[in-house]
């Protein structure tokens, strides 16, 4: 009995948990999510002509500098200056006490009044005593002491004569004028004071309408410049440069070279050069550390991308292609310089490429994913790229150049 109820019991043990684990099969793939691709921002890369450049530093200068030094000595009896303020060449800047020098102005003009006349004295004896020698009532004698007289006289007159400017030139030097345009200094010396001729410092003036950077150039750099980038007189004046400040992270301002010096030191083997900037906002100050780019490339189609959309495999750069099918690819690259908000990509990317720029934590190559197409950089920003590279174009600065120099005359 033991054997005959067992076995049909077993069939039926079995038979029930084929059936539960059909039952639970069917209840986890009704379940079970459908797997879909991830939303990712995908952007394409940006074309442009560009140009690479090589980087120096230096220091601004202003083309012009003055110290106010006086030309005469005396009390200082006013200050017309605002002390550090922008002031045009002419503009009054300082009185220094006129009194004395109206007196000796005074007192030469009446000893200049009185030698003339007596100029015109002794010229009208000599003409008579010509008159008279015709007719024997003067010796010849008596004749040329006349002729000694009006010379002596005449020569009096004149050395009076140049006195009298000598003191009216610095009677007009007690008005201490500004030689330039600028801004001017401090005042070091101020009212009441006294100030020695051609040695008290009244102040400095130094020009703000451009500014000089000056900086060295090694002479490999140098020769590569005036080999391949022919310019006037075959120097490499006229050659496009930027600039940026201390703290800036773009090259905003542009200028051209416009002094190259004639020989290179035997000492650090380098060559002063100087670039010229336009300063109409007169942010720009002398004594100003400045980073100097010349282009050092002729232009090429350049691709950039934001920064943003780069991952680090160890110490390789990266990106995210969108490949066929909308399938991620891995892609190494290697990046250039900064321009604006972009990067330069020396290799890896080609024009038209679309690329991951945010989500990259949430992909991976071999994936397929759903792409939310957005701009690379804004409109601005682009433009503000291709206003700075179009800015590099020596013929485009020759041309500016050209039209200022043409304005002026």
């Amino acid at each position: 009995m033991f054997y005959l109820n067992k076995a049909p019991l077993i069939i039926i043990s079995v038979l029930a948990t084929a059936v539960l684990a059909g039952c639970g099969t069917d209840n986890n793939e009704q379940s079970a999510p459908a797997m879909s691709a991830p939303t990712v921002s995908v952007a394409e890369v940006v074309s442009l002509r560009l140009s690479e450049w090589d980087e120096f530093s230096g220091r601004l200068s202003a083309p012009e500098t003055v110290t106010l030094i006086p030309r005469i000595s005396g009390y200082v009896e006013q200050v017309l200056f605002t002390e550090g303020a922008l002031v045009q060449q002419g503009q009054v800047l300082l009185q220094i006490d006129p009194a004395p020098f109206k007196v000796e102005v005074e007192r030469l003009r009446a000893q200049l009044s009185s030698a003339q006349s007596r100029v015109e004295l002794a010229r009208s004896e000599f003409e008579r005593g010509k008159s008279l020698i015709g007719q024997n009532a003067i010796s010849q004698e008596a004749l040329d002491n006349r002729q000694a007289s009006l010379q002596q006289t005449s020569a009096d007159a004149a050395a009076i004569k140049a006195a009298l400017k000598r003191a009216e030139l610095d009677l007009s030097y007690t008005t201490v004028k500004a030689p330039v345009s600028g801004r001017v200094s401090r005042a070091h010396i101020t009212q009441g004071n006294y100030v020695t001729a051609g040695q008290s410092e009244l102040t400095r003036i130094v020009s703000t309408s451009k500014m000089y950077a000056y900086f060295n150039v090694d002479e490999q750099t140098y020769l590569n410049y005036v080999r391949d980038e022919l310019t006037e007189s075959q120097s490499g004046m006229r050659q496009p440069v930027s600039m940026a400040l201390a703290g800036d992270t773009t090259f905003s301002y542009t200028g051209y070279i416009d002094f190259i010096d004639n020989q290179v030191s035997d000492q650090t083997g380098s060559i002063n050069v100087r670039a010229t900037f336009d300063n109409a906002n007169g942010h720009l100050m002398p004594g100003l550390y400045a980073r100097i780019r010349l282009a050092g490339t002729p232009t090429y189609d350049g691709i950039l991308i934001d920064e943003k959309a780069v991952g680090t495999d160890l110490n390789n750069k990266y990106v995210l292609v969108v490949g066929e099918g909308n399938t991620v690819e891995y892609r190494p690259i290697t990046l250039g310089e900064s321009l604006g908000d972009l990067r330069i990509v020396e290799s890896g990317l080609e024009s038209g490429d679309d690329i991951i720029v945010s989500g990259l934590q949430r992909v991976m190559p071999g994936m397929q994913i759903t792409p939310n197409v957005t701009a690379m950089a804004t409109t601005d920003a682009i433009a503000a790229i291709e206003s700075a590279q179009s800015k590099l174009d020596p013929a485009q600065i020759a041309l500016t150049a050209s039209y200022t120099v043409q304005s002026a005359q």
